[in-house]
Formats: structure tokens, C-alpha cells, sequence
């Protein structure tokens, strides 16, 4: 299945990495060996190659869902939303900082990664998470959660938006 590239998008094969660079920014991704990206005026190209191996087919599409992922990401970026859930927890951004009061004696300071932005709503409960690279912004999120889990019995914590958290009966009585 072919790659459509947009007109801001320029993809450059350099052996086993690609470079993509677009109107966000640019990323440089590795793909596995035996396998190849042809550019084709406004699409690009994943093939198996004769290197590929018993699990060719396996990482054809890795490597096409790596090249996809790249193009998305300099033309519209991922996004992942975390809501903190408790009375008297928030957050705030502070350049490259993400300092949290999750109910420890001390506010929780994290460090964002190059290329993450976080934006926190009014009511400090909500941060969204964007950026270029799918696998950092999933990352970043996944170690934002991590810190304070949200826990069976009142469910508060961080967790995503929309995500479920499965309540646990108290004590009996």
C-alpha cells in the first residue's frame, strides 16, 4: 500500500534511514534491514527485499507503519490527553518542566523530552501531550500515568481520557 506524501513533505532514503521533514519539523527514522522505501513523485514505496528473511513480511509493515507514522507526524503531530482525577491534585507548566502536586509531601517535577509540548487546561486536571514522533508522545504519556496510577478504591490519579478504571467494594460493614 503506498505512502501518499503531501506537498510540504520531503522524504530522503539514506540506506536504512529515512528522513522525513515537513512543516512540524523533522524526523529520522531507522528501518529494518531488507527492506526498502522507493519515492514515487507524491507516494512512497515500502518493498521486501531479497535480504528480508523468514519475517519479511512482519517487518514490511513495521517499516511502512514507521514511514506513515514519520509523514503524520510532520504535517499533524500526535496527541495523547491525561486527566488527573482527586481533589487537590493539578499541574502546571513551566517552560520545559511539568510540576504536579499528586498528594506526596512533595510536588512531583518532570522533565519533558526535546520536541513534547504540554499544555494544561484552566482547571489544572487536563494535559495534552503533542508533538511529531508517535513513540515519545506515547512514551512521555505512559510515564506521566506512572507516577501516580489511578488506584481501584477511589480512582483518583492519572489516567487518559476516557479510560476506565474498574472500582473495588470497600470494606464490608
Amino acid at each position: 500500500m503506498p505512502i501518499v506524501i503531501p506537498d510540504k513533505v520531503k522524504i530522503e532514503p539514506k540506506g536504512s534511514l529515512i528522513e522525513v521533514t515537513g512543516p512540524l519539523g523533522k524526523i529520522s527514522q531507522v528501518i529494518p534491514p531488507g527492506i526498502a522505501v522507493k519515492i514515487d513523485k507524491n507516494q512512497a514505496l515500502v518493498e521486501k527485499t531479497d535480504k528480508a528473511g523468514d519475517n519479511g513480511s512482519a517487518l514490511h509493515g513495521l517499516a511502512r507503519t514507521l514511514v506513515n507514522n514519520a509523514v503524520i507526524g510532520v504535517t499533524h503531530g500526535f496527541k495523547k490527553e491525561l486527566e488527573i482525577v482527586c481533589l487537590g491534585y493539578r499541574a502546571q507548566v513551566a517552560g520545559d518542566k511539568l510540576t504536579m502536586t499528586l498528594g506526596f509531601a512533595h510536588p512531583v517535577v518532570f522533565k519533558l523530552p526535546v520536541g513534547i509540548k504540554v499544555t494544561v487546561d484552566a482547571k489544572m486536571t487536563i494535559l495534552t501531550i503533542t508533538g511529531s514522533d508517535a513513540y515519545v508522545v506515547g512514551e512521555t504519556a505512559a510515564q506521566i500515568r506512572q507516577i501516580r496510577k489511578p488506584e481501584p478504591y477511589k480512582g483518583s490519579g492519572i489516567k487518559y481520557v476516557g479510560e476506565p478504571i474498574i472500582r473495588k467494594a470497600g470494606k464490608a460493614a
